[in-house]
């Protein structure tokens, strides 16, 4: 469909008869001989002289009328709307918080080829997969062990956070586990981001030793600043120290914040969980409609302008051909 962007302008359309109307009649002023009997001359040949401003063109009046009106349609930019063109925005940012302390290189998991494998390459191997599911989403990595650090921000290059992922290392961060400083880490980095909905996904396989923040006071303050955290736990419930996972601060770490607690105690289970995530965690999009606009003003402005070509191009051409018969008439 097409429109015209400023219509208002067609109300200049009888400016000129209203200046044709009302204004006085415009004679050029030139030198003349003034005959005192011109009149009994018109008289005895049989013509009537003219009166100044009394000649009607018919052509040239509809000639500039229609090239007025083409010109006003011009200007008031006749434009063609084309259809909307839909963009998609991810509207939830996911921050991957996930345990490379010392006890990750226990391995008690089964790989795909029946291999044991350390629980990092575990996560590793079920974390790629979710997050080629996440094609719409933000989403930031990062590691902890004695402290937290930032592998990747929230970002859409996601074929990027997996080469970041497949860089980490267990024992990068440190021996133990600083559960409080990840959440922490997490709610500065999210704190960047715009988006209205924003989830920590946190795991680990072992207890918060060494943060300088308590699990439990970082979980109030995300669950003040609406970021939901799922916790996974991996680890062995029944193990000492650092080996030991704490169950029960990471399930008062969900409740907190409005999220799930989710154990995985092998690679099938573990595959699961992200499975159950993705499902409750789903691909939202915002679509932003724009209908692009393609001008059309050329259109009467270019008939105008070949109107008044065609036009003195006729008068041109009779000029030349009444000539020579006058001429030959002579």
């Amino acid at each position: 469909m097409w429109q015209l962007d400023y219509p208002w302008l067609l109300l200049l359309l009888p400016l000129p008869w209203i200046g044709y109307r009302y204004l006085p009649d415009y004679r050029e002023a030139r030198n003349a001989v003034r005959v005192p009997f011109f009149a009994a001359m018109s008289l005895a040949v049989g013509q009537t002289p003219n009166q100044p401003g009394s000649g009607h063109n018919l052509r040239q009046l509809l000639l500039n009328v229609l090239v007025w009106s083409l010109l006003l349609i011009a200007v008031s930019r006749p434009v063609w709307i084309e259809q909307p063109i839909e963009r998609q925005q991810p509207v939830r940012d996911l921050m991957l918080a996930i345990d490379i302390s010392q006890s990750m290189e226990t391995a008690d998991f089964t790989g795909s080829d029946g291999q044991q494998i350390n629980r990092l390459t575990a996560v590793k191997q079920v974390v790629h997969g979710f997050i080629d599911q996440r094609k719409d989403d933000r989403l930031g990595l990062i590691v902890f062990g004695t402290g937290a650090y930032p592998q990747a921000p929230l970002t859409l290059d996601h074929s990027s956070l997996s080469i970041l992922l497949d860089e980490t290392g267990i024992g990068m961060a440190g021996p133990n586990t600083a559960i409080g400083d990840a959440i922490g880490l997490s709610l500065k980095l999210l704190d960047q981001a715009k988006e209205p909905q924003k989830v920590v996904i946190l795991l680990t396989d072992g207890n918060d030793t060494s943060s300088a923040i308590t699990p439990d006071h970082a979980a109030s303050i995300a669950a003040a600043k609406g970021v939901v955290i799922h916790t996974i736990g991996i680890g062995d419930p029944n193990g000492t120290g650092e080996d030991k996972v704490n169950l029960q601060a990471l399930q008062r770490i969900a409740a907190a914040t409005g999220g799930q607690f989710f154990r995985a105690e092998n690679l099938h289970g573990l595959d699961e969980v992200y499975a159950t995530l993705d499902q409750i965690t789903p691909h939202q999009v915002k679509v932003f409609s724009h209908q692009p606009k393609r001008d059309l003003f050329w259109w009467p402005l270019g008939a105008a302008i070949m109107l008044l070509f065609v036009y003195h191009l006729i008068a041109l051409l009779s000029t030349r051909l009444v000539a020579p018969s006058t001429a030959r008439e002579g």
